[in-house]
């Protein structure tokens, strides 16, 4: 029987298997955004197999559970907890790798442009995507999560109110930065490196990959834990 079926939420998977988000993303499934739809949602409006995605999670899920795992239930850890591990995890994550990365894409941008003029339209969606996540971040350091850890030390109905309000603002900021990261991950195929690819722009394609996959848990860990739990 399986653990996983179509009425699950792709958020409340990873919740219990973390290494779920792979497969979702390989299938581009939302975890982060939109994440608390069921999988059904996305099978028929993605045109998915249904039944072959669900066997290949839930073996997965088994041969994963087999093995030793020291997993973290964020829903029970105490919120300031929760919001360090975001800052500096994620948070610093992008204030280092942001600038860095830019310089990268640029510089295929240059060199490559006229060959591949998909880099044109690669480099106005991360620097937009640059300023949208700094700005962002800048909000939630100075402003949305010193609010939560005065809540968890004093807690009131009008606190809690004002960071409903603001985690809404967030959520928004949340799609429309998802949004830009998977249409980086259109235009390129999948990150997907050409064959007359130098070894920057295979560097610059393995980073950009990877910055998806940190936007998207960092996304997951804010709309579908932090910002439920409050």
């Amino acid at each position: 029987m399986n653990t996983f079926t179509a009425e699950h939420t792709p958020a409340s998977i990873v919740k219990t298997f973390p290494q779920a988000s792979d497969l979702f993303k390989k299938h581009t499934i939302d975890f982060c955004c939109g994440g608390d739809k069921p999988l059904k949602e996305s099978f028929k409006d993605q045109n998915l197999p249904e039944e072959e995605i669900l066997t290949e999670l839930n073996t997965a899920y088994k041969e994963w559970k087999k093995e030793d795992h020291d997993i973290i239930d964020w829903d029970a850890v105490p919120l300031s907890k929760l919001v360090d591990h975001i800052t500096n995890t994620h948070h610093a994550y992008l204030e280092q790798e942001l600038p860095a990365l830019g310089e990268f894409v640029t510089k295929i941008f240059r060199v490559h442009g006229a060959r591949h003029p998909h880099l044109k339209e690669l480099h106005r969606l991360y620097n937009e995507f640059k300023v949208e996540m700094e700005e962002h971040t800048i909000k939630e350091d100075n402003e949305v999560f010193p609010l939560i850890k005065e809540y968890e030390k004093n807690p009131s109905d009008e606190l809690l109110q004002k960071i409903r309000v603001a985690n809404g603002d967030l959520e928004d900021e949340h799609d429309a930065t998802g949004d830009l990261i998977k249409q980086m991950r259109s235009i390129t195929n999948g990150f997907e490196i050409p064959v007359d690819a130098c070894g920057s722009y295979r560097m610059t394609y393995a980073r950009l990959a990877e910055l998806e996959e940190n936007t998207f848990q960092h996304i997951h860990l804010e709309n579908n834990i932090l910002f439920k739990r409050l």
